[in-house]
């Protein structure tokens, strides 16, 4: 199922080098195909094939360096999060992966699975794979404005990382792909960009997903803001309390200070502007007023 997931996302062009990370669309995809084709009580955790398939020989992590004494048999039962953070993707041997990137190959790839593991369930894989779950999950929390979640949701670890993962792709899409801050926008080739959808209020403190909660920094004035160095005020303008930080800038860049007073980029639906009591909170607990 991990394969024919993999597959999937590959025909769709969200996988285009022999990187297969842990990710909120691979997850939502495999959730797809565990929901609607297994018929046992048991509980989907993609962590499970995603660790042990190197057993087959075929299939290999690469860790974070932080991680890199890690081995799959350590991971054991660790689950989602605890694999997401210490694996940074999955590959395939050269010869598999030539393979996978031709779309011929890659047909009969397909088959040989269904073949293998869902025989006379072609049909129903063929009309499950038309439907992507991930820009599902996108089009239902865009039209709620986003979602917040008791203690009891986040025991679904699988559920939160792909709701999560709609919540900041959403956040960038409505800025426009650039940071509030500073206004850079870099997208690469396969759609992967520099910004992130940061939460004004941590996540892990208010369990808030609402888009409201929401800010599009790149990954400088993100960990800056996560950190207390700026915030915004009630009038969308940044505040930046004296001398809490020093720099010196790379030539023809602009220092951080100078944003001072400015005003923050804002998505163009104005219904999901940043709440101003999230980010009064946000300046509260870095002492800012």
């Amino acid at each position: 199922m991990l394969l024919i997931s993999v597959i999937e996302l590959i025909d769709q062009g969200k996988i285009r080098l022999n990187q297969v990370p842990l990710s909120p669309e691979l997850i939502s995809t495999f959730l797809k195909y565990w929901r609607s084709l297994v018929r046992t009580d048991h509980r989907s955790d993609i962590s499970l094939p995603f660790v042990h398939l190197t057993g087959d020989e075929f299939w290999h992590l690469t860790f974070y360096p932080e991680s890199e004494t890690a081995t799959p048999t350590g991971l054991g039962r660790k689950g989602v999060t605890a694999v997401r953070r210490i694996v940074q993707y999955a590959s395939f041997d050269p010869e598999l992966s030539v393979i996978l990137q031709d779309p011929g190959q890659r047909v009969i790839l397909l088959r040989v699975l269904i073949d293998s593991w869902f025989s006379g369930r072609s049909n129903e894989i063929e009309q499950l794979s038309l439907i992507d779950e991930f820009e599902l999950v996108k089009t239902q929390l865009l039209r709620e404005g986003g979602a917040t979640y008791n203690v009891e949701d986040l025991k679904n670890e699988e559920n939160i990382v792909v709701r999560n993962g709609a919540f900041r792709k959403i956040v960038v899409s409505l800025y426009d792909q650039r940071c509030a801050f500073c206004g850079l926008r870099i997208i690469s080739a396969d759609g992967q960009d520099i910004v992130d959808g940061a939460h004004i209020k941590p996540f892990s403190e208010f369990r808030d997903d609402r888009f409201v909660n929401g800010l599009a920094l790149c990954k400088n004035h993100h960990w800056a803001f996560d950190h207390g160095w700026f915030g915004v005020d009630d009038d969308y303008r940044i505040v930046i309390p004296q001398e809490r930080f020093m720099e010196e800038p790379a030539v023809e860049s602009r220092e951080m200070v100078a944003f001072r007073g400015e005003a923050i980029r804002l998505p163009e639906e104005r219904e999901f502007m940043s709440s101003l009591e999230g980010l009064r909170w946000h300046r509260e607990r870095w002492r800012m007023e």
